[in-house]
């Protein structure tokens, strides 16, 4: 029997009321895409348009400081879940877009887009401090300028540098390893108006080449190509998931190889833009799915989910304790509705309606919670709950809010169950006729 709480009526929606969350310390047990990770000292990871190398038993992290005038931010972690802020890569070169991180002849290199170039730096330790490695260089044999890059390093060790040239193109080009890196010839050229690359080699010995539509920071439906040589030709384009969620709401980055004693899982590293390219957006990590033989690669949507380094094993999350909405005082427009009609789930709940759920257990620290819901127009408006009466808006804590029907969110209950969690919704228009529709709220057991 669930304990219902005080009645928020609509007056609340005018009330400036803020939830203090301690940032999380605590061990990450999941990875949830779209949510705000933080790193082990709670400040929100920065490190857009990344990449991830292993060493040893380690990976490191490399991405574009949106917050910090987009210097190459390290981060290391030995699990994929819990992160450890490393350093700034170097402080001299800024507004370097999309940097990705390779090793050659016992060195560690960064290249990065700086003014429509590739900038080099280098490290004698992959952690360390990196400083400019030569001047800004164009892309061989045209001398074309680039936007967005990606490295690939094939099973036989040649590694390689995608690029999208000035003309649009995806451009692949050797590097010259070694002593003395450089670029080197270019081995494929598509053209079309693509950026965001990104390449995998199945155990199959297919490549799949990932890409995505230029639409600036607004999420599109990513498309692969697929070949068996690096130099082509490569048949597409395909889409990487259902058109319809541009690509669970991301933009390629990088394709992650987990070769583990049980199984190779590839994992696809999207960036989560908001509207502006900010430091705000958020990261969307899936696994990949693929069939060599019918050349396909694809998505797999979890709300949470984690891959053991090891075996290589993709673990989903197993199931909370679940409230039902309809189990909650719904509130319409100031009279209280016994929902007699409603089947599990509560429909049109418009900005003078809510939904208010109580004994709710919590643990007294950051824990998930997956709010279930949908909206009829995600571009009308914003979901709220408002827990033990403090607000907060979901799409601060994950930017799937809106969009999908499950979005964990990391809330600070109360230890004990009497914690109450509200949930209601604004419209940006007084006029609109923005609803949602919830059929509950489940907290997650790790």
């Amino acid at each position: 029997m669930l304990q219902v709480g005080t009645k928020l009526t609509a007056g609340l929606s005018a009330l400036c009321l803020s939830l203090v969350l301690l940032p999380s310390v605590l061990g990450v047990s999941w990875i949830v895409p779209g949510a705000v990770w933080t790193d082990t000292s709670g400040n929100k990871i920065d490190a857009h348009g990344g990449q991830i190398l292993k060493q040893g038993s380690t990976f490191y992290w490399v991405g574009s400081a949106y917050g910090n005038n987009e210097v190459p931010n390290i981060y290391s972690s030995t699990d994929l879940l819990n992160w450890k802020f490393e350093r700034a890569a170097s402080t001299s070169v800024q507004f370097m877009y999309r940097p990705k991180l390779f090793t050659s002849g016992g060195k560690f290199y960064i290249w990065g887009q700086v003014n429509r170039q590739v900038q080099a730096l280098v490290s004698s330790t992959i952690n360390g401090a990196y400083s400019v490695n030569g001047a800004p260089f164009l892309l061989p044999p045209d001398g074309r300028s680039y936007s967005d890059e990606g490295i690939f390093v094939d099973t036989t060790g040649e590694a390689y540098i995608l690029t999208s040239a000035d003309s649009n193109n995806l451009q692949i080009n050797e590097i010259n390893g070694g002593a003395t890196v450089s670029i080197g010839t270019r081995v494929f050229d598509l053209g079309g108006s693509w950026e965001a690359p990104g390449l995998l080699k199945s155990p199959g010995g297919i490549y799949y080449l990932i890409m995505s539509s230029k639409t600036g920071y607004t999420a599109n439906a990513n498309q692969f190509w697929w070949s068996t040589s690096i130099t082509g030709p490569f048949t597409g384009p395909t889409g990487v998931a259902p058109g319809s969620t541009n690509t669970y709401n991301s933009q390629n980055s990088f394709e992650l190889k987990i070769a583990g004693s049980q199984q190779t899982t590839y994992i696809y590293m999207g960036d989560a833009w908001d509207k502006d390219g900010t430091a705000a957006s958020n990261y969307e990590w899936l696994p990949i799915s693929i069939n060599d033989a019918a050349h396909t690669i694809s998505l797999q949507n979890f709300a949470f989910w984690k891959v053991d380094v090891n075996t290589g094993v993709v673990t989903t999350s197993t199931t909370g304790r679940r409230y039902v909405a309809t189990e909650g005082l719904i509130m319409r427009r100031g009279f209280q509705d016994s929902c007699a009609t409603c089947n599990l789930s509560v429909s049109d709940i418009d900005p003078l309606s809510n939904v208010t759920i109580g004994n709710i257990e919590g643990t007294g620290e950051p824990q998930w919670v997956s709010i279930h819901y949908t909206v009829n127009d995600p571009a009308a408006g914003e979901a709220y709950v408002w827990v033990n009466g403090d607000e907060i808006k979901i799409a601060d804590k994950n930017s799937r809010a809106g969009r999908f029907a499950v979005v964990p969110i990391s809330l600070t209950l109360k230890s004990g169950n009497d914690n109450v969690i509200t949930f209601g919704c604004k419209a940006h228009e007084e006029d609109s006729d923005f609803v949602a529709h919830l059929e509950g709220i489940e907290v997650i057991d790790d």
